[in-house]
């Protein structure tokens, strides 16, 4: 298993000014880092591939539908911007270096329309998911779609909706991306939809229940690691938190309070810990 980072604690686009953080996430221990933009029109990623590169770290690639862009809405021009956006992104992620592109890409971040999913718009994102195996398949880029929450999105909630989803789609390619916190608001049980997820399983986000330190709130983590044991998982697992002091991030996120003492105490602090749980984990599975 690799451990990583997400760049939103420190920066909502991350860019050529954020190099000076990497050296220190490799001196803390991280194995890679999880670069994040909303924007792929002159991003630098090839400036940011070598430096990542001098350091010595591995790199994941995080993004999301915002704002218009949907896979899902019946306008099938605003559907069109999104694919293209996607797109975009999975090109942007192997011209950086990263095998696996995450985040949510089939309905914005925060529209929620008052009404449960329809069939018509479950048809869209399979659609749409399904035409992105060609760009995929020549870019060598998994793409690990996100359940969020359901203050966060009315369309995909559940590891069982996610499983359903890959499984209509039906390209090696397209899989899941499970998140803890989400899944503390939205499963009964998060380990068994750990479990659940089976091969679909590409990437995870370890975050905790308030999306503070991993291993200072209630998440389970012990049976989260036997969950991945079971699995055989030995893919990324990430620490996602948001930059508190980014008014940007903290909007989007909702966060309105100090999730810790730094940005830095939560992915350093958060790495200790999850590091111990992964061999404690291994342990006892030996």
């Amino acid at each position: 298993m690799k451990f990583g980072v997400n760049t939103l604690l420190w920066t909502a686009g991350f860019d050529r000014s954020h190099l000076e953080l990497l050296p220190r996430l490799k001196e803390q221990g991280f194995d890679g880092v999880e670069i994040a933009t909303f924007r792929f029109d002159g991003f630098p990623a090839q400036d940011i591939r070598r430096a990542l590169d001098d350091c010595g770290l591995e790199r994941t690639f995080c993004s999301a539908l915002t704002g218009e862009l949907s896979l899902v809405s019946d306008d099938a021009k605003i559907r069109q911007r999104a694919l293209d956006f996607v797109r975009q992104g999975i090109e942007t992620a192997a011209e950086l270096g990263a095998s696996v592109m995450v985040g949510p890409y089939c309905a914005p971040v925060g529209q929620l329309l008052g009404r449960r999913r329809t069939a018509d718009e479950w048809s869209r994102a399979v659609e749409g998911l399904r035409s992105l195996g060609e760009t995929l398949d020549a870019c060598r880029v998994t793409l690990a779609v996100e359940p969020l929450n359901r203050f966060e999105t009315y369309f995909l909630n559940t590891a069982a909706d996610a499983v359903a989803l890959c499984e209509e789609v039906g390209h090696p390619r397209v899989g899941v991306l499970f998140d803890t916190f989400h899944a503390n608001i939205e499963e009964k049980d998060i380990a068994a939809a750990c479990r659940s997820l089976g091969r679909h399983l590409k990437h995870v986000h370890a975050c905790e229940n308030d999306r503070g330190i991993p291993g200072s709130g209630h998440v389970e983590w012990p049976a989260v690691f036997a969950a991945l044991g079971a699995l055989g998982y030995d893919g990324w697992l990430v620490i996602e938190s948001f930059g508190f002091g980014i008014p940007e991030i903290a909007a989007a996120a909702c966060i309105w309070r100090d999730l810790a003492p730094s940005p830095e105490a939560i992915a350093f602090d958060g790495l200790r810990f999850l590091r111990q749980q992964a061999s404690l984990g291994a342990q006892a599975s030996a």
